[in-house]
């Protein structure tokens, strides 16, 4: 049986709003995950997390070191959606230099706030 609210993958830019960047994970040297960002025209507030974790690779240039490549948060938004971000702590596009924070999946949440499928509303945490 088909979920009847997949799970879409987009990896699109977000644009946090000015101001809402939460300082104390700043403070602990993590990015400060914004509280209201906007996307595909849409602003969006962060009502929750569901997870978070982060994930590492190797050296660019060659050398045998491994570096924390980007934080990644299942959240929950008002417009009912339940999305997965991620910050790039090292932007690879030259030409997008400003583009750190990204939507990498999307999911609507229905009116009782679950979501059909695989994901949050399976009793992962």
């Amino acid at each position: 049986m088909r979920a009847a609210n997949p799970e879409e993958f987009v990896c699109e830019p977000l644009v946090p709003v000015r101001g809402t960047a939460q300082t104390a994970a700043m403070a602990r040297g993590e990015p400060g995950l914004p509280d209201a960002f906007t996307w595909r025209g849409t602003r969006y507030r962060l009502l929750g997390v569901i997870e978070s974790w982060k994930t590492s690779g190797p050296c660019r240039s060659g050398a045998d070191e491994i570096y924390l490549r980007r934080h990644w948060y299942r959240i929950l938004t008002e417009p009912r959606a339940i999305l997965t971000v991620y910050f790039e702590r090292q932007p690879r596009n030259r030409k997008r230099l400003k583009a750190r924070w990204w939507v990498y999946s999307f999911r609507h949440r229905s009116e009782n706030g679950r979501t059909a499928g695989p994901g949050p509303a399976d009793g992962r945490t």
